[in-house]
């Protein structure tokens, strides 16, 4: 396994270009499985889990073509609706292949996904949503048979919790079902309108985008079409707290602010200097940071979960008393371990962090997971001395080209084999 090795302390200055996001994308290759015809995706970011969407559709029998950022999906030629378990292990969102193969074929076969461990994401709630629309289910031998002998059709039906995976599934499968499908409690996150406008431009008809009540109007067929895919929205303050830790000044280009919101008041809460302007936001750290008081995570539009974790390496280094609360996954502070070897004074107590700042020092730690790996490398930039980072492959499911994008800025780091 390659580590990573850091030499702290080097303040970053200089520009850096956002990519397409991780959590948008993906569901949007799901997607392709519902559209007969050649679909392509631009600002497309390249990214271990985009391999695995390629790899599970490639064995779904599409034909699949990558270019840069640019991924083109032919769903013609599918001929096949099981996943394979390896493939499904390797992507904790690869569940959202199951409504599209679903409406599309009438059936799918999967097994319970992998990905990061950070708690239950209960597979129940997509399961019960697609019963809703007709749907039978049966397990056997750790494998879920899912299928709709009498097709899909479309109801009334709420959420418990509003689910981003959940909600994604039914999108796709009431797309192609008979009737309208109203969905209440809605997951509201910026990924999950991104994919219903797709929908849309393949000949969907998804009226309340954006909102927590999405109307979902089947239709016969869908067409292909070109999509951009959205900025990263967990990319962007990820590099944004680069700037923070490190007392530097670094812009970012191709954001969406409108999904920013909840982070960026964190932001200048801990006294950063912010400017957006057209699609670039541009960050300016104080010499110290301020705490930040009081952060909870919340579903859209609330804080996001995926941002608790690099804000705690901030609040690491900041002055006062930052205090977390984290409502989402119950296993989010498997980063704080590796964070207090690198001299970090956190105290949990189930859900609550309490961060009291001060300062980092270098160590050898391990990422635990995609956000709380991104919250190591923040630490390492942040720290005086050198660190050595393993587990690399969880940064590599979310930051794509992120070891030249930080020397390119004036991080001190290379990787050892």
């Amino acid at each position: 396994m390659d580590e990573l090795y850091v030499e702290g302390g080097h303040r970053l200055v200089g520009e850096l270009p956002i990519h397409g996001a991780k959590n948008s994308v993906l569901p949007l290759l799901a997607a392709t499985v519902l559209v007969p015809q050649a679909v392509t995706f631009t600002n497309c970011p390249s990214l271990s889990d985009v391999d695995v969407a390629l790899a599970i559709l490639g064995n779904l029998g599409c034909k699949t073509r990558q270019n840069g950022t640019c991924i083109t999906v032919d769903g013609a030629t599918l001929s096949a609706v099981g996943i394979p378990d390896g493939l499904m292990r390797q992507m904790r969102s690869s569940i959202v292949f199951l409504g599209p193969l679903l409406a599309r074929c009438g059936e799918a076969t999967v097994s319970l996904p992998g990905g990061c461990e950070l708690g239950p994401r209960p597979i129940d709630w997509h399961l019960s949503a697609l019963e809703k629309l007709g749907a039978q289910v049966t397990e056997s031998a750790g494998r879920l048979c899912v299928c709709a002998p009498r097709g899909l059709r479309g109801c009334e039906l709420s959420l418990a919790f509003p689910s981003v995976g959940t909600t994604e599934n039914v999108l796709m499968a009431a797309s192609l079902a008979k009737g309208v499908t109203v969905l209440h409690n809605a997951a509201q996150e910026p990924e999950v309108a991104d994919l219903c406008r797709f929908l849309n431009c393949c000949g969907a008809r998804i009226t309340g985008v954006g909102g927590s009540r999405l109307v979902v109007e089947g239709v016969a067929r869908l067409h292909g079409c070109t999509y951009r895919v959205m900025p990263d929205r967990m990319e962007t303050i990820t590099y944004a707290l680069a700037a923070a830790v490190t007392g530097g000044e670094l812009s970012l280009v191709g954001v969406d602010k409108a999904s920013l919101c909840p982070t960026l008041s964190v932001l200048e809460e801990m006294g950063c200097a912010l400017h957006c302007e057209k699609r670039r936001l541009s960050v300016k750290a104080p010499t110290r940071l301020a705490c930040a008081r009081g952060v909870r995570s919340m579903p859209y539009p609330g804080f996001p979960t995926d941002a608790m974790a690099p804000f705690m390496t901030a609040a690491c280094v900041a002055n006062g008393t930052s205090v977390f609360t984290e409502t989402v996954f119950e296993n989010r502070y498997r980063h704080v371990d590796e964070l207090r070897r690198m001299g970090a004074r956190i105290r949990v107590n189930g859900r609550v962090a309490v961060v009291d700042g001060d300062s980092l020092h270098g160590a050898t730690v391990q990422c635990t997971d995609l956000r709380g790996g991104a919250a190591l490398l923040l630490a390492a930039l942040a720290a005086d001395g050198e660190s050595r980072l393993g587990a690399l492959q969880h940064l590599e499911r979310g930051y794509p080209a992120w070891e030249d994008k930080l020397r390119r800025v004036g991080a001190q780091l290379y990787r050892i084999k």
